[in-house]
Formats: structure tokens, sequence, C-alpha cells
């Protein structure tokens, strides 16, 4: 499995969301903090939007 977060930092702290879940911004020590919200079940109703990729 294949997961892509996005995020920058800022002092300090990771702030981000994982690709397939861009309306769901977290923020935390590391990336991990980021995926574990999710898998917790902390995001309620989230949809996953989904990726195309194209080699052009």
């Amino acid at each position: 499995m294949k997961i892509s977060i996005i995020y920058k930092e800022e002092n300090g702290w990771y702030v981000g969301h994982i690709q397939e879940y861009p309306e769901f911004e977290s923020q935390g020590e590391n990336l991990l903090d980021i995926y574990k919200d999710i898998q917790k079940g902390l995001v309620p109703d989230i949809t996953p939007s989904k990726v195309l990729e194209l080699i052009i």
C-alpha cells in the first residue's frame, strides 16, 4: 500500500493531509501523527478521494 502525505513544516510542527483525504488537514510533531488521526477514526464521515495517474 502506498500513502502520499502532502505537508509543510511550520516552526517545528508538520501540517498536512493524506492525499486521499484532502479535506482533512491535521498537524503533529511528526508525519505519523497525521496518519494516526485518520486511522483512529477521529475524522467522521470522511470519504477518500481518488487519484488518476497518467503517463504522457
